[in-house]
């Protein structure tokens, strides 16, 4: 396995890995996609397996503590150093799922968001996936003002800096 930035030419796969992990109503576009590839390009990390993607993890490095459903319709820009690193999307292919890459993908992009001196990760995600996230060190910090997807969705933080 090796992790390596996005590049526009990995963006099928993505888009492959995105609507087998997301419902429609989750899902992003492959416009947004493009857009991250572009914009979040320090912060959009794949894991691959024999030069196929087979999982990925994007956000924003920004100011805000927390996701904001605006930030799916305009990709904010990446600040070069500091604030707050959040994960709008991880993604594994389901063939790849319980051997533990989601796990290693979350430490390696937390390893390049301490050497950016982010203060913390956090994310939103359904109920059923807390207990994933929690394993790996993030706090539950109650239910999250995203009405994305039109699902309950959860704040999860991990403190890093």
């Amino acid at each position: 396995m090796k992790f390596a930035l996005a590049t526009i030419d990995d963006l099928p796969e993505i888009m492959k890995l995105e609507h087998l992990g997301f419902n429609e109503a989750e899902a992003g576009s492959e416009e947004a996609y493009r857009d991250r590839i572009n914009k979040l390009h320090e912060t959009f990390l794949t894991v691959q397996d024999d030069g196929k993607v087979i999982g990925f993890v994007v956000g924003p490095a920004v100011k805000q503590r927390f996701i904001e459903d605006e930030m799916f319709d305009v990709t904010p820009d990446n600040l070069f150093d500091g604030g707050h690193q959040l994960i709008f999307t991880i993604a594994i292919d389901p063939d790849y799922r319980g051997q533990g890459i989601g796990s290693k993908l979350l430490t390696k992009f937390e390893s390049n968001a301490r050497k950016a001196h982010r203060t913390s990760i956090a994310l939103t995600c359904l109920k059923d996936r807390i207990p994933f996230y929690e394993k790996n060190g993030y706090i539950n910090q109650g239910i999250a003002g995203s009405e994305h997807g039109n699902e309950v969705w959860y704040n999860m933080e991990k403190i890093i800096n």
